[in-house]
């Protein structure tokens, strides 16, 4: 007989109250909403619905999910939808895989200005791709892309980059044919990185410019525009990362390693080894994870 995989929901429902309790006050709304919804996945506490066969008079109660983005069960299914869906969108061309990674300063600064900077990333990424495509000293074509973001690494550090497939070519200008790029090529990855710099930095000093970011601890430094444009600077002098390759087992690989980052949560249920439960009266529970032990 397999054994049960541990879930988050089983260490919620085992000690979720008592954390909640000792860790009263540092807990946000959203935080306690996401944790009860969890707990609460196909259970009675949603309610369900019962299969009953005629034949043989068997029934089985399936209890309803709660469709929260960050509940581990919930998102499986999710992924798998998008990636039928893009599936279905390939061309029978060829496809190559780009990823554009922020350096390490903005990185940091982005975790306390998420959607602005994302925001960002998006636009210069797919900016960058559609503009360099275009160019008729390189494509000289009209491109489309698919772009995922991914906030975390292997490590589970934070480290936001967006992956893209893009289709290996584009429509002509007066889009009556297909302009293909050189097999084996798509766009240079030095000249993508240096558009995609320079987008991106233009677009982040408008929002500094327009007060939309935020400065915490080390950051508060920047709040003052001599120090801000000194930064943004040194940031034009450094090189960026884009990564512009054909995938070697076609487009259906890159979909499908994306589609389990499209609606993936940051601690999925395959990495619980065993849970240890500690005395009722800590809040406290140790899950091996990976080999690595972390206290929820």
């Amino acid at each position: 007989m397999s054994r049960q995989t541990l879930e988050v929901a089983d260490i919620f429902r085992a000690r979720g109250e008592a954390w909640r309790q000792v860790n009263r006050g540092h807990i946000s709304l959203g935080q306690f909403k996401v944790m009860s919804a969890i707990e609460a996945c196909r259970s009675a506490a949603l309610g369900g619905h019962v299969w009953h066969c005629q034949s043989c008079d068997h029934r089985q109660i399936a209890y309803n999910s709660c469709r929260n983005r960050h509940c581990p069960r919930c998102q499986g299914s999710a992924a798998q939808r998008w990636l039928e869906a893009r599936q279905a969108d390939l061309l029978p061309v060829e496809y190559y895989h780009l990823v554009f990674t922020l350096p390490a300063p903005i990185s940091d600064l982005a975790y306390y200005n998420k959607s602005v900077i994302y925001a960002i990333l998006f636009r210069a990424a797919a900016e960058t791709v559609q503009t360099i495509a275009a160019d008729p000293k390189h494509l000289g074509a009209s491109t489309g892309l698919t772009l995922v973001l991914h906030t975390w690494g292997s490590a589970m550090t934070h480290h936001p980059h967006v992956h893209g497939i893009v289709p290996g070519g584009g429509l002509s200008v007066d889009g009556e044919r297909w302009i293909g790029c050189k097999p084996g090529f798509f766009l240079p990855a030095r000249v993508l990185s240096r558009l995609f710099r320079r987008l991106f930095l233009e677009r982040l000093d408008r929002a500094y410019r327009a007060g939309d970011l935020r400065f915490f601890g080390k950051h508060q430094l920047l709040a003052n525009a001599k120090r801000f444009d000194h930064w943004i600077k040194l940031l034009r002098k450094t090189e960026w990362v884009v990564y512009a390759k054909r995938p070697f087992a076609g487009p259906e690989a890159v979909l499908a390693y994306l589609s389990r980052y499209t609606h993936r949560v940051a601690i999925s249920n395959s990495r619980f080894a065993s849970m240890n439960r500690a005395s009722p009266s800590s809040g406290k529970t140790i899950a091996a994870i990976s080999g690595t032990d972390i206290k929820p």
